[in-house]
């Protein structure tokens, strides 16, 4: 059992919260338990997700994408109202770190993508303060077919692949999980064969076969499962809480 304001201090610290300006706020954004003795982890805090942790007896959930995303109205009602509810009612804590967890070159979602296929991580690239684009590259070059399947396999799920030929070798790679198609234009940039992300825009179809950079986007909540993942055991060894990571299926 470890104490709530201990894990987020740690946790804080760690992945360098303050040093991110944010679309949302990173750290505790619901309180509970103010103990700790199981956290459960997943990608959103869907009601869903919510659900299933309490179920599981958890005292904290620990996720990606949380809540009070700017732009979004402040009002406390509704589907909201009924997510914070519930945690309320059962007094169970809610932490959630977004470009935090993206960046962080031992735990993030890009490193940890970028290690579950094969890439070798070099280096972060892009604008602003922490860029969150990797660059890497595979040991052996491997066709794009071969690329694909590994994907397919390891990430469970069918990618999207634009590019003008099937055969041809992959050896530099970016990646940028989730809903980073936008920075396909700074993976062009640094003359990369492919750019593995999340989502994709209508504009990327073009961009992919007019500069000859392969575009993958492989799902915004199955990129993005590996970091939150990799977070929880870092905070089970430290602190000796039991983790479960419970996956909620999401096509998207």
């Amino acid at each position: 059992m470890a104490c709530l304001s201990d894990i987020l201090t740690f946790a804080n610290e760690y992945l360098n919260v303050d040093q991110f300006d944010d679309y949302c706020p990173n750290g505790l954004q619901v309180q509970g338990n103010s103990e700790v003795q199981k956290i459960v982890s997943g990608v959103s805090a869907s009601q869903a997700l919510l659900d299933g942790a309490i179920e599981r007896e958890a005292d904290l959930i620990l996720v990606h994408h949380g809540y009070f995303w700017k732009g979004e109205s402040q009002v406390i009602t509704g589907i909201k109202y009924q997510k914070i509810k519930t945690l309320i009612d059962s007094n169970v804590s809610l932490l959630a770190y977004h470009l935090p967890l993206d960046a962080h070159p031992e735990c993030g979602n890009n490193v940890t993508l970028a290690g579950l296929l094969g890439v070798s991580a070099k280096t972060f690239v892009g604008p602003g303060k922490h860029p969150l684009v990797l660059l890497g590259e595979v040991v052996e070059p491997i066709y794009v077919d071969d690329l694909l399947e590994r994907i397919r396999g390891r990430l469970g799920r069918e990618p999207l692949h634009i590019g003008a030929r099937r055969n041809k070798k992959i050896r530099h790679v970016a990646i940028c999980t989730g809903g980073a198609q936008n920075y396909f234009s700074e993976a062009i940039n640094q003359g990369v064969d492919v750019f593995i992300t999340g989502e994709v825009s209508e504009q990327h179809y073009h961009m992919a076969l007019e500069s000859g950079v392969d575009f993958i986007s492989a799902g915004h909540h199955a990129t993005e499962r590996y970091g939150v993942k990799a977070f929880a055991n870092i905070l089970s060894e430290h602190f000796s809480v039991q983790t479960e990571y419970l996956e909620i299926p999401n096509p998207v």
